[in-house]
């Protein structure tokens, strides 16, 4: 299947492992996001709180406040976990239970997900290993998972290109392009996101820019990861 392809048909529902892309693409997109959006207020909000996208010690973060919630974790050694939730999601309300843990490696944030299991918090539990996204079986028949609406704004680079264009530092599509391809390659430098900056100079501080140049760092699109 051509790239072209794949984009037009982006996350099945429920989702299948195959849909996401490789887990160094989907860190990419999302943490470029994360460091365009990043600032002042958003780095002294509690995590509790904080609603957007942003990036932390944990790893990424998407939060609206309302109707979806992820976090994708780099676990070491070429492995990551993504896991949220989304309202369109029928998993955790399936009877009889789908045990979201199922076939998991020994390496997931257990008790972490464990929490978020027990206080009817999760959606859905990916995870990427050895160059593969895998998660736990599910029931024929099941309507949908959450990932679709939660993670195809990254998942499907048209899209990850939208939210560039149409964020409040927005940029020309061009330059959006350009950007991607950087952050896509970890050869964002510094010198592309104080550039997007000076052209929204009015919409942030000194201290907003020092935010999102630790975005930049922490998110480690300057090299490889």
């Amino acid at each position: 299947m051509g790239n072209e392809e794949w984009y037009r048909m982006g996350i099945e529902r429920p989702g299948r492992p195959e849909d996401l892309p490789a887990a160094e693409l989907l860190w990419a997109r999302w943490a470029l996001a994360a460091v365009l959006e990043a600032g002042e207020e958003g780095e002294r909000t509690p995590r509790v709180h904080r609603t957007g996208t942003w990036i932390d010690e944990e790893g990424l973060h998407l939060d609206d406040c309302g109707c979806t919630w992820w976090t994708l974790a780099p676990m070491g050694r070429g492995r990551y976990v993504l896991y949220g939730e989304d309202e369109s999601s029928a998993v955790k309300w399936h009877e009889p239970t789908i045990d979201m843990l199922a076939q998991a490696p020994d390496w997931l944030p257990f008790q972490r997900l464990r929490g978020l299991l027990e206080g009817w918090e999760l959606g859905c539990v990916y995870w990427y290993e050895d160059g593969a996204w895998a998660r736990a079986p599910y029931p024929d028949g099941l309507a949908d998972d959450g990932l679709d609406c939660g993670m195809s704004r990254f998942a499907v680079r048209e899209k990850a290109l939208d939210l560039l264009v149409y964020a409040d530092r927005g940029v020309p599509r061009e330059r959006a392009l350009g950007l991607l391809a950087a952050a896509e390659a970890h050869r964002l430098g510094a010198r592309e996101i104080e550039a997007v900056l000076a052209d929204c100079a009015d919409d942030h501080t000194a201290a907003d820019r020092e935010a999102v140049l630790r975005a930049l760092e922490r998110s480690g699109l300057s090299g490889p990861r």
